[in-house]
């Protein structure tokens, strides 16, 4: 009986000692350079994403919070780094939609565990894609794009950011809801995806409004549809792809902020709070809408619901429609 209430006591107090490191940890944080990883080349809203907060944690922390960009392996080569990174805050890790897409595409060949290797920190934000053609494709709406890809069959190809991006994604969906076929053109980023569509390389493309909208608006690029639910506040004169004759069609492209598994809760909440504190300005959130983002800035644990959701839709999406990484 001593030897047990002996034990019980020495484990309450290690646990509270434990405890009292963790905040102690979470007072002091940080007291060197953060990193925020990105798992993709420079451009388009990830990157964004990443530069816009770590230039107001620069100020706020008084340490430099460094942009480091990793792409390669599908994401998966930064996904990996901060997985396998210690859980002490000092990297944080650029999490959009195509991160829960990456069990469906490896399996057991993923170098992690994308439910268990991170802790989620905050989802930032969320867009909709926008259903994109070359400018001299004969084709104005949803609906004569897939009269034009029936008649043509095997003719018409289009770009993605790799295999489970979410304009691959958005595509495979669009591709078994229309029951049509196009070729699958994958670049290493969106930058090139977009540039590939402007060169006339590829004829379709599906990205993150942010992406897009400088182009669109420019002429550069025809805009046929979005993904969401409702119409984009950018383009309210757009229709969604469900509009279009399409119904039951729909994809959220969300982006988050995560850290390696472990990382002491008061340190994950000191780190929420003050990326919470950036997004809620009226700035940074005149900033994204103006890109086509809404801001959400959650709490850890709303974030973690996200993807204990996202990552079983879209495995069980990718295996139903057979999606191969390229």
């Amino acid at each position: 009986m001593y030897t047990f209430i002996k034990k019980s006591i020495v484990s309450i107090c290690v646990g509270t000692a434990l405890a009292a490191t963790g905040i102690a940890g979470a007072a002091d944080f940080p007291d060197k350079p953060v990193r925020i990883v990105v798992p993709y080349t420079p451009g388009g809203f990830n990157d964004t994403l990443a530069r816009t907060v770590g230039a107001e944690l620069t100020k706020a922390w008084s340490q430099p919070v460094m942009v480091d960009n990793r792409p390669g392996g599908n994401t998966t080569v930064g996904n990996n780094f901060v997985a396998k990174s210690a859980p002490d805050g000092y990297n944080i890790l650029i999490t959009p939609l195509p991160f829960s897409a990456l069990p469906g595409l490896y399996g057991n060949q993923l170098p992690y565990d994308a439910l268990k290797d991170f802790t989620p920190l905050v989802q930032a934000g969320f867009t909709q894609n926008v259903l994109t053609v070359r400018n001299d494709l004969p084709v104005n709406s949803v609906k004569e794009l897939l009269e034009y890809a029936k008649k043509n069959p095997g003719k018409l190809n289009y770009g993605s950011t790799g295999s489970g991006s979410s304009n691959h994604l958005s595509m495979e969906l669009f591709m078994r809801m229309t029951d049509t076929k196009m070729t699958h053109i994958p670049y290493k980023g969106s930058a090139q995806a977009v540039l590939g569509i402007l060169a006339g390389d590829i004829d379709v493309l599906f990205d993150n409004i942010p992406n897009v909208s400088t182009q669109i608006k420019a002429g550069k690029m025809k805009a046929l549809a979005v993904t969401g639910a409702q119409r984009a506040v950018l383009f309210p004169a757009l229709p969604t792809v469900a509009e279009s004759g399409v119904p039951g069609y729909e994809v959220t492209v969300w982006f988050g902020m995560q850290l390696p598994a472990g990382t002491p809760k008061p340190l994950v909440d000191k780190i929420n709070r003050d990326i919470v504190k950036i997004l809620k300005q009226p700035e940074i959130i005149t900033k994204f809408r103006e890109q086509g983002v809404e801001v959400i800035a959650s709490t850890p644990e709303a974030f973690g619901k996200v993807l204990q959701a996202e990552v079983p839709k879209w495995t069980q999406l990718i295996r139903d429609a057979n999606i191969k990484i390229d």
